[in-house]
């Protein structure tokens, strides 16, 4: 069969006809799908390391503390590292991913295949998170954010640093529409351009050097530490002869000192009984510290031209960066302690979040004067005293101290008719408290509404303020219970993406006129424009 004859053009104009022939030659060819880093089977090796280790300490202890045992435990230590490292080579070689015009697809699965599209349209954003290990090797895992949270989201570890933030901008730039032109329909991989980290020029919202971060973390206080480590040996307990709630077994290897100790004076136990909450109350200190440096260290919050940028780990590094649109809410927070000396937290409502912990933690510990430019940035406003604050009705009020108070009062009833005299003034003085801590509560649960925002706040120890955009609600329903029905108070639920806004306790016609003012503030929007 004779091969058609093509017409031949001269000069740069023939050049470039046989450069777009060329192009689209490649835009029908199926693109190949590519793995992620090899070095993610050296982490997957290191890892199963750690995961050895628990095992073989469960074999050792459990099998006679001898011979014998070490050899069985090597042995469980062993056959574990070959199995991580073996199910870690076939997981990398079966996790594929295909950077297509219109979409990420990535399939997984080594007995069972999974095979996941997401569109470019549907990504939030995409974050990039590294652990240890990662660090370590220099990758990153990459996460595709949906909006749907959970199992919706798909992630890609790992990475290399480099192509995990050319593989963030390129999808960045496909979904909001401003891609360069690539050649070909699809591309196996990021298209290779500057790295753009900052997304344009940033300024420096809020940060936490070690110095914050230690005030930080004697706040932080807590008893985890030792909750894990008496757990641990109530669990060795079980199959071994360590038994740390036997009086006896430590009268057996400490027989001398636990004698010194009974024979000491009441000063001498007194200070032993001391030293003793000093040392649990340092645990407590350092486990604070521990996991505040952790988690926080050298946060940084930055505005750039694509939203909020994050940044924040000492053994996990997550850098994460969310978009000025993706802000539905504002949340303010603290707590008793700290609360005294102006320490607050402020949190964004996420778009992307379907609960309270995938919500962004913007500013962990922070003065109010720190927390507003914050807020400012975000297009929200700080409520103030001449805000219009209403409280919840009074109805409401005493049939929540009543009901609260209900049970320990049935029980101080039946303390008076069987317990010895006087028992009963102790259910009795808790009911009262009750009473009187829901009264005085009423005072501080206030809400208030103007033309762009709605608050609400509630606390007396440690207050919770929320912020909402009333553009950004999304709907407004009113709920009452058969109390409420009866004595004249509603529940205004307000729909918000990523959280909840709820103003309980309110009076039917208060409720009414919220829901009202809201829904005409998301009516009255063409939201095709925005």
């Amino acid at each position: 069969m004779a091969r058609p004859s093509v017409p031949r053009t001269g000069g740069r104009r023939g050049l470039a006809s046989d450069t777009m022939t060329r192009e689209r030659i490649l835009a029908t060819q199926p693109a190949q799908p590519l793995h992620t880093a090899p070095l993610s089977v050296v982490v997957g090796i290191v890892a199963s390391l750690q995961r050895a280790v628990f095992p073989a300490l469960l074999v050792f202890f459990g099998t006679g503390l001898d011979g014998w045992s070490v050899l069985m435990a090597s042995l469980v230590f062993i056959i574990v590292i070959l199995a991580g490292a073996i199910g870690s080579y076939i997981g990398w070689r079966r996790l594929t991913y295909l950077v297509g015009e219109n979409d990420i697809r990535v399939e997984s699965g080594i007995l069972s295949r999974t095979a996941r599209s997401v569109p470019y349209e549907r990504i939030q954003d995409v974050s990039l998170s590294q652990p240890l290990l990662a660090r370590i090797f220099g990758l990153v895992e990459v996460k595709f954010e949906t909006g749907a949270g959970g199992s919706e989201d798909i992630a890609l570890a790992f990475l290399t640093t480099d192509e995990g933030e050319r593989l963030r901008q390129l999808v960045r730039e496909r979904r909001d529409d401003e891609a360069a032109p690539v050649t070909g329909g699809e591309t196996s991989g990021p298209v290779v351009r500057p790295l753009d980290h900052g997304d344009g020029e940033a300024s420096t919202l809020f940060a936490m050097r070690p110095g914050r971060l230690v005030i930080f973390g004697l706040f932080e206080f807590s008893l985890a530490a030792l909750a894990v480590l008496l757990g641990a040996l109530q669990y060795l307990s079980s199959f071994t002869d360590l038994d740390p709630w036997d009086l006896d077994f430590w009268q057996q290897r400490f027989g001398e000192q636990s004698e010194v100790i009974t024979t000491m004076g009441r000063s001498a136990q007194f200070s032993l009984f001391v030293s003793t909450m000093f040392a649990i109350l340092a645990l407590g200190l350092a486990a604070g510290l521990l996991r505040t440096f952790a988690r926080d260290w050298d946060f940084l919050l930055e505005r750039t031209g694509r939203g909020f940028r994050r940044r924040r780990g000492l053994f996990t590094r997550t850098d994460v960066v969310m978009p000025v649109h993706r802000v539905q809410a504002l949340e303010i927070g603290t707590k008793l302690i700290r609360y005294r000396f102006g320490w607050h937290s402020l949190s964004f409502v996420s778009l992307a979040g379907d609960n309270a912990s995938s919500n962004h933690q913007v500013a962990p510990f922070a003065q109010m004067v720190e927390i507003a430019p914050i807020v400012a940035a975000a297009g929200f406003a700080l409520p103030n005293e001449h805000a219009g604050w209403q409280r919840a009705s009074t109805a409401y009020r005493n049939d929540k101290a009543m009901l609260d108070s209900l049970l320990w009062l049935a029980i101080t009833g039946v303390v008076a008719a069987f317990a010895p005299p006087g028992l009963f003034l102790i259910p009795l003085g808790i009911a009262v408290i009750m009473v009187a801590a829901n009264l005085y509560a009423w005072e501080f649960r206030r809400h208030a509404i103007d033309a762009k925002q709605l608050y609400a706040v509630r606390g007396v120890f440690a207050p919770q303020s929320q912020i909402a955009n009333r553009l950004k609600l999304h709907s407004a329903e009113i709920s009452q219970g058969p109390l409420g029905r009866l004595r004249g108070y509603a529940t205004l639920n307000l729909g918000l993406a990523g959280g909840e806004f709820l103003i309980a306790g309110l009076p039917v016609e208060r409720a009414r006129e919220l829901r009202r003012s809201v829904m005409e503030t998301i009516t009255a929007t063409d939201f095709a424009n925005i």
